[in-house]
């Protein structure tokens, strides 16, 4: 059995028991929270009429860090407790309650993918997940954000395989599409010439469903597995759905022998409809760079900003000084025509979605008293069967901050997470801004002022009275990054951008006559500058010797009940016991990188000069590690160590511990999820490209600290 983790071994949990755990567990961590709180408030008591209040900054500083560790604890709690309670009163809607939408006239749904420099394997893997969805109403379109003008044959070859991609997809989908249609119409025809034969139709329909699992069967026998991303592909969005359409002939062929009086000529109608929908999907690309008049700024929120204000209208390309410019057209004279959408989902192009994702999401935005919803989601999982330890131990973090965006929804505080949600246009609308880029007017509907657009559009919506949800089951996944040097672009960016958006959060919340803000002030405040905190905590904690600020043992007491359901968390969705020490070796490595967005955050507030959006490469090689980092993180460990003997000296036990442990901690990770040899080859690399020599990686595998325009024209984008 592969050593990573499958989705089979995800445990089954009791809802009950585990909330009652919670409660005990919250219990718990709060008594001895307050007598933490009245131990080391009288400590520091003491100090000032001792020492005066400068005398006594260091213990308050230690105060601030606890509360801060303690405030993320409780969040932690909170959060297991609400997704447990949702989890527990959650049903999934009746399948024909769903598929009432091949009835009548379904909302309209494009599903937009940004693609930047994106391996062309991954890109269709998302491309037919998205192609596949099990919606009436639906079009994809790749937005395509490679330069139009290509510096290498290699860049060539990458963006001419990538404008293929949907054609390809489009080509393999056609003949069942318009065979099934063909049937379709087969039936309008007979149902409207005669009465029809309702147990000979439903003998065909079953037919029809096997066939088309053969279909999707076939592609799978033919689909090239490289690796567990590829394996989950296949498992799930084709041999899944295979053995759903499976069982649906079989129920149908039952039917038409033991019950056919259950179908009228509606549900045999509906059946048919269904069937040609299948496969019958809009696929497009768009390049927003090839046109002067579009925004050209390198992030994926400009992208998509691009092609959804285009939306709705038909186009014709005029050329101009500069360059290409698109502009309205008439009927006669459009060459592009870019449908308009009442829903939209945005898709990572490494990530994939279940089959029913838009039949289950966009059923909630139907129903009565869900009109303010503007996004409906779910937080994507980490795909299962990673053997690496690094990615196995990055997913793992992925899959407990789904338990922690299902909570936020309990207490009405639920953040937008890019890699997939399904919007509401009119929502976006609702926000939209205009500004000015090389002269031209610009519409942005996702700000792309920090490089985590999602989190600051979540406070424009909810500022306009709009809502956000998670829907409570695993319908999404994305990949995780599986090298050190990848991961480093991923947890900058996601640490570069809270501290920016938190005065604007804090402007909302103390705004007059704003209903169920109390839930996205306690948990937003912490989703926002945890990193921070948490962080510059740790580096405070091993330079104060805090025995000075305790005199027994009620810190570790009340933060024991986090580390504990950490741990059975992680259990629980299938990872073993030893992983929590991986998930904190992995958070102590990750203290540079994460305090490295920090500074660029703090930067960007201090300088107003907005930060390069760092993509995550996805490449098939090791991306390279730039030497800054490295020397942060063997400098870190020599800081341990040096704590560990300063405090060791000093007797200070409980500081030399915790110094000592975190030494060895960052030890492991260091050979863990970095490795000496790798560090050599980065080394080198970075010798030899100060030097002007040709790197010994290839140019894509190389993380660079220079400006954007230098660095992230060779990056690959995960999410």
């Amino acid at each position: 059995m592969d050593k990573g983790r499958m989705s089979s071994q995800r445990r089954v949990v009791n809802n009950s028991r585990e909330i009652a755990i919670t409660l005990f567990a919250i219990i718990v961590s709060g008594i001895a929270s307050v007598m933490l709180s009245v131990e080391v408030f009288g400590i520091w008591w003491e100090g000032v009429q001792k020492n005066g209040l400068l005398g006594s900054i260091g213990q308050m500083g230690f105060i601030l860090i606890m509360i801060f560790m303690l405030y993320g604890c409780f969040v932690y709690l909170l959060t297991r407790l609400g997704y447990l309670q949702r989890q527990k009163g959650h049903h999934d809607d009746q399948l024909q309650d769903l598929e009432a939408v091949y009835s009548s006239v379904a909302p309209s749904l494009a599903i937009l993918i940004p693609s930047y420099k994106e391996d062309p394997h991954v890109i269709r893997k998302t491309l037919l997940s998205a192609a596949l969805l099990d919606y009436p109403s639906r079009q994809v379109v790749l937005l395509i954000d490679n330069p139009p003008q290509c510096t290498s044959h290699e860049e060539e070859r990458l963006l001419s395989d990538t404008r293929l991609l949907a054609e390809q997809i489009h080509d393999m989908m056609d003949a069942p599409a318009h065979h099934y249609l063909a049937e379709y119409n087969a039936f309008i025809a007979r149902s409207q010439q005669a009465s029809i034969d309702t147990v000979e139709e439903l003998s065909h329909l079953a037919t029809l469903y096997n066939d088309v699992a053969q279909c999707l069967n076939g592609w799978s026998e033919t689909f090239p597995v490289n690796n567990h991303e590829d394996k989950w592909f296949v498992e799930n969005i084709l041999n899944l759905p295979a053995k759903e359409h499976t069982r649906r002939a079989n129920q149908l062929q039952r039917a038409s022998k033991q019950n056919p009086a259950a179908y009228n000529n509606d549900g045999i109608e509906r059946e048919y409809c269904r069937l040609s929908r299948l496969f019958r999907v809009e696929i497009t690309n768009f390049e927003r760079k090839r046109f002067e008049n579009l925004s050209q700024e390198p992030n994926k929120a400009m992208n998509l900003n691009s092609y959804i204000g285009l939306m709705g209208n038909r186009y014709q390309q005029v050329q101009g000084e500069d360059g290409a410019h698109l502009v309205l057209g008439g009927r006669g004279d459009a060459r592009y025509v870019i449908p308009d959408a009442e829903f939209i989902i945005t898709l990572d192009a490494d990530s994939l979605l279940h089959s029913n994702y838009a039949l289950q999401l966009v059923s909630v935005m139907q129903q009565p008293g869900n009109e303010r919803y503007a996004v409906v989601q779910t937080p994507y999982s980490a795909f299962p069967g990673a053997i690496g330890a690094l990615e196995r131990t990055a997913g793992a973090t992925t899959d407990i901050q789904y338990i922690v965006h299902q909570g936020f929804t309990r207490y009405n505080a639920t953040f937008w997470v890019g890699a997939n949600a399904l919007i509401r246009k009119i929502a976006l609308e609702d926000i939209k801004t205009i500004t000015t880029e090389r002269g031209f007017n610009i519409i942005k509907f996702v700000q792309d002022r920090t490089v985590i657009e999602d989190t600051e559009s979540t406070v424009d919506l909810v500022d306009r009275s709009w809502q956000l949800y998670n829907y409570p089951k695993r319908l999404a996944y994305s990949a995780t990054p599986p090298d050190f040097g990848s991961l480093l672009i991923q947890r900058r960016r996601w640490a570069n951008g809270g501290l920016i958006i938190l005065p604007k959060l804090l402007r909302y919340l103390v705004r007059p006559k704003i209903p169920k803000r109390m839930g996205h002030g306690f948990m937003g405040i912490h989703y926002l500058s945890s990193i921070a905190g948490l962080n510059i905590g740790i580096l405070f904690l091993l330079t104060f010797p805090f025995e000075a600020a305790l005199r027994n043992a009620w810190l570790p007491l009340a933060t024991l009940p986090y580390f504990t359901l950490y741990t059975r968390d992680l259990m629980q969705c299938g990872y073993r016991i030893r992983e929590m020490l991986n998930v904190y070796a992995l958070n102590l490595v990750l203290l540079p990188v994460n305090l490295g967005g920090v500074f660029k955050s703090i930067n960007q507030i201090v300088t107003g000069r907005r930060t390069p959006f760092g993509r995550t490469p996805k490449i098939v090689d090791r991306t390279a590690t730039p030497v800054l980092y490295l020397a942060a993180v063997y400098g870190l460990f020599a800081y341990c160590a040096v704590c560990f003997i300063t405090a060791t000296n000093e007797s200070f036990w409980g500081s030399a511990i915790f110094a000592g442990v975190n030494a060895c901690m960052l030890a492991y990770a260091i050979i863990r999820f970095i490795g000496f040899k790798e560090t050599w080859e980065d080394i080198l690399v970075a010798i030899r490209r100060g030097a002007g020599q040709p790197p010994m990686l290839p140019p894509e595998n190389i993380v660079s600290d220079l400006p954007h325009d230098v660095s992230v024209a060779s990056e690959k984008q995960v999410g």
